[in-house]
């Protein structure tokens, strides 16, 4: 019996995973592709003999990431949206950034072969018709359904949880139950926001290169006027999801910053708790700026998705997804997030300031999620495929 498609793929990418390393190797203006144009004409053409072979009996999908699979959440949807119609996924692609992979060169010689192209901007797609001549379809991306306001039980029972490893979420010393956010009444267990309570931001971030954390840091540092000294965004907590390379160089320049009225913790949480907590913040902060920019950053998907207004940082394209002075703002450095800041936190937590206005329009606007916009755009391609 002849190797599944599947099966091909899997060997091929692993075998260009080991030739990786070699390639960085190679004389400058050699391009490592040469060297793969003869397998990879035979491999296109087993698999093309095998697909027409086994139309319409073979359900079994190969997603093949040329990258750290862990940073790619993109494709994690694609293959659990494969899996839940019935395929049999294999997930080709890198634990970690051990492995240099040359994709600015596959990319470019595999992707006019391919049936049907998909990008995420619209800025994408005009790129890839000028410099490659693909015509691709723009599928904008959806937040996945975990991704959603959380109810007030449910951040409570967070915050609390979080008080017990972060001094940052503690309510009162006296009574465990209570936190900096939240507090439960003794009878019959109801639970409130405070009414004088700090704003909770939040950035989640890799801790990599791609994101300049200091743009944040010295935006927190700002003094604010003296008209201000009493705003609440002097009683702001700001947590900083997540783990990466860079994680333990900022927690060190934070612990060097003397902030009287904003605390800053660094959690690493749960799968579980990632949601919750964006569901519970007040606003988003996004530093994350498109290497290409050509793509968006999926992490102010999910803050949209439960209707957290975000702070982001700007590049080409940003505006296909963040709206200014609609569901946020955009700025372009330290002094112009800390005014942003500044403006925004001190009408905190008035509902009729510019922060609940931006949390209401995202309310109004909620389109679709991942699973059904990948069901209406997704599927029928693959599904009427031959």
């Amino acid at each position: 019996m002849a190797p599944s498609v599947a099966a091909v793929l899997t060997v091929f990418a692993v075998v260009a995973a080991l030739l990786a390393p070699l390639f960085v190797a190679l004389p400058s203006g050699t391009c490592p592709a040469v060297c793969l144009t003869l397998p990879a004409v035979l491999l296109l053409l087993w698999v093309r003999r095998l697909r027409r072979r086994d139309a319409g009996t073979d359900r079994r999908v190969c997603v093949l990431v040329l990258g750290d699979i862990g940073r790619s959440p993109r494709m994690q949807y694609h293959a659990l949206s494969l899996s839940r119609h019935g395929y049999r996924v294999s997930f080709v692609g890198f634990l970690g950034e051990t492995f240099y992979v040359p994709s600015s060169r596959y990319e470019h010689f595999f992707g006019p072969l391919a049936t049907h192209h998909l990008c995420v901007t619209n800025a994408m797609k005009d790129d890839l018709q000028r410099n490659w001549g693909i015509k691709a379809r723009t599928l904008y991306d959806r937040p996945a359904s975990i991704f959603r306001e959380t109810p007030l039980q449910l951040q409570h029972q967070l915050f609390v949880r979080l008080a017990r490893t972060h001094p940052q979420f503690q309510g009162s010393e006296e009574d465990e139950e209570s936190s900096a956010f939240t507090v439960r009444e003794p009878t019959g267990g109801a639970v409130s926001l405070r009414t004088k309570r700090p704003a909770l931001l939040l950035s989640s971030t890799s801790w990599t290169e791609d994101e300049d954390f200091s743009i944040l840091l010295k935006a927190l540092e700002g003094k604010p006027p003296p008209s201000q000294t009493k705003s609440c965004l002097l009683t702001a907590v700001c947590t900083c999801a997540g783990k990466g390379p860079q994680k333990e160089h900022y927690r060190k320049l934070m612990g060097a910053l003397r902030l009287q009225h904003v605390k800053i913790c660094t959690p690493w949480l749960e799968a579980e708790d990632y949601p919750l907590l964006l569901g519970s913040a007040d606003l988003g902060v996004c530093l994350h700026k498109s290497s290409s920019g050509l793509d968006l950053p999926m992490k102010v998907v999910d803050m949209f998705g439960c209707c957290l207004p975000v702070c982001a940082i700007r590049f080409r394209c940003l505006e296909e997804l963040v709206k200014h002075e609609e569901n946020g703002l955009i700025f372009t450095d330290s002094a112009e997030l800390a005014e942003q800041l500044k403006s925004l936190l001190s009408e905190f937590p008035r509902p009729d300031g510019r922060l609940a206005a931006f949390r209401r329009n995202l309310q109004t606007t909620r389109g679709q999620r991942w699973d059904e916009n990948w069901d209406q755009n997704v599927l029928p391609l693959i599904t009427n495929q031959g």
